[in-house]
């Protein structure tokens, strides 16, 4: 079987989230005897300016735009196993500081860039012929299956391929003005609600949903929830329409970047059977964030955007609460400039309770997932969701709402029969999640009760393998009809 895994970006090569994580994991999991994975992403200029191994195919691309065509080339290079990764190299497209924008907005021309993408790859597709699967993420490739469906002629080496989209987060869809209608080259019949259209403008995952042959999502209660008008963004209607083309398959976590026992990161690594060196990564991480050493104090991490969706707005509601409580706080994160400025303002105000970084850092964020003992994650909506998988294998207890991958991960912890790897609530308030974070603390008071719900955490397996035999049954089923 050959396998064609089409990504705006791909972890090590290029990160913003989980995506990456997800592109560059999930290919080396489903790689084995009889099974062949190639990867296609855009050539942006970090990859260009940092990786080393890279070959000119000597493949050219030329696509049309309009009533114009755009040319690029495509380079090679390899991730995890030897996987071979096509780079669809166009610099006036993906040369450039950001790979979507900027922090001032996103590119004005992320249509034609990604619209492009997905032509290119097409084309590319065609040239290195057969494929079984183009499995397409998100909505920058989400045009190579409606332009493969409504254009077969253009496409005949791949005919007989099949489409599955993979939906990591509903809520971007890829949505433009009308004016770029002309750069798909697609009849304006398409531009209507049976099709494209979305209230008046251009919804480039709303035609992957249509178009494709089948369609995933990051987890199975997702699946369930974009059905919903809540969740479904608009696209609930067309969702429930594809409703027995749509399965929800939980995303993995790759242990071998994010395992206690082999991280290099953390200050001393440890495992389920000796969890000692805990105790070491909790005083370094709460050096590095400027807080009292204080051992028996529970320490809370977060590692997130600070946006409305991983549930800030209802952790705002309640932080001076938080901050009175017998805990400690430490935030990594960067996002919304009204978040940034309340947290930046906080450890002046509880020297002794918060610590924060603005911004990204690999580095620090291992350091929080081996460091704090528990993990908060209230996310209003959440497809998936790593870290808590991540904060498990570390047994560091994620606080989470039980809502999407959050809800399929964690068992809620009953100290009477000392079952669960977590705490979840259901209501989105913060008086709720404040509650749970209180029931938390109780729990950490019984050192015994707290050593059992560790070693309950670090014995959860999310390892790819599960995950990548549910895609490999998928393929299978769409390669037989």
């Amino acid at each position: 079987m050959k396998i064609l895994m089409v990504s705006s970006e791909i972890f090590p090569l290029a990160k913003t989230g989980g995506l990456a994580d997800v592109a560059g994991s999930l290919s080396p999991a489903l790689s084995r005897p009889g099974v062949q994975v190639t990867l296609v992403m855009p050539a942006y200029r970090t990859i260009l300016e940092k990786t080393r191994e890279l070959e000119n195919t000597a493949v050219e691309i030329e696509v049309p735009l309009g009533s114009r065509s755009e040319k690029g080339e495509v380079l090679k290079t390899k991730i995890q196993k030897g996987l071979p990764v096509y780079l669809i190299r166009a610099d006036r497209y993906f040369f450039r500081e950001g790979f979507y924008g900027t922090p001032q907005g996103e590119y004005p021309d992320n249509a034609e860039r990604f619209v492009f993408f997905s032509k290119a790859t097409l084309d590319l597709a065609r040239k290195t012929a057969p494929w079984d699967i183009i499995h397409c993420h998100d909505w920058q490739t989400a045009l190579i299956p409606v332009a493969k469906k409504v254009h077969p002629h253009l496409y005949p080496e791949i005919h007989g391929s099949k489409t599955l989209l993979t939906i990591h987060n509903l809520a971007y869809q890829g949505v433009f003005p009308p004016s770029e209608w002309e750069i798909l080259n697609l009849d304006w019949h398409y531009f209507s609600p049976r099709y494209l259209e979305f209230y008046g403008k251009l919804n480039l995952l709303k035609g992957a949903i249509l178009f494709s042959d089948a369609l995933t999502t990051v987890s199975k209660k997702y699946a369930d929830e974009i059905k919903t008008p809540e969740y479904g963004c608009g696209l609930d209607g067309v969702i429930r329409e594809r409703e027995k083309d749509l399965y929800g398959i939980l995303n993995g976590a790759d242990y071998r970047e994010w395992n206690p026992e082999t991280d290099p990161y953390i200050k001393r690594t440890y495992g389920s059977k000796d969890p000692h060196g805990k105790a070491s990564c909790k005083k370094d991480l709460q050096e590095i964030y400027g807080l009292p050493l204080e051992a028996s104090v529970p320490l809370f991490g977060i590692v997130s955007r600070l946006v409305d969706q991983k549930g800030w707005d209802i952790l705002v509601d309640v932080m001076e609460e938080l901050m009175h409580l017998n805990l400690q706080l430490v935030v990594l994160g960067a996002g919304e400039q009204r978040y940034q400025e309340l947290l930046a303002k906080l450890p002046a105000a509880h020297p002794e309770s918060i610590g924060v970084k603005i911004g990204y850092d690999n580095v620090v964020a291992h350091k929080i997932e081996a460091g704090a003992d528990m993990f908060l994650m209230p996310s209003k909506y959440e497809p998936c969701g790593l870290n808590q998988i991540y904060s498990l294998k570390y047994g560091t207890i994620p606080i989470v709402r039980a809502t999407g991958g959050l809800d399929d991960t964690v068992n809620d912890y009953n100290p009477l029969t000392g079952r669960g790897n977590g705490f979840k609530f259901a209501a989105y308030s913060g008086p709720t999640l404040l509650e749970t974070v209180k029931r938390a603390i109780a729990v950490y008071s019984h050192a015994e009760a707290w050593r059992q719900l560790m070693a309950n955490a670090m014995a959860s397996d999310f390892s790819w393998e599960t995950s990548a035999a549910e895609y490999l049954a998928l393929y299978l089923r769409l390669v037989r009809g």
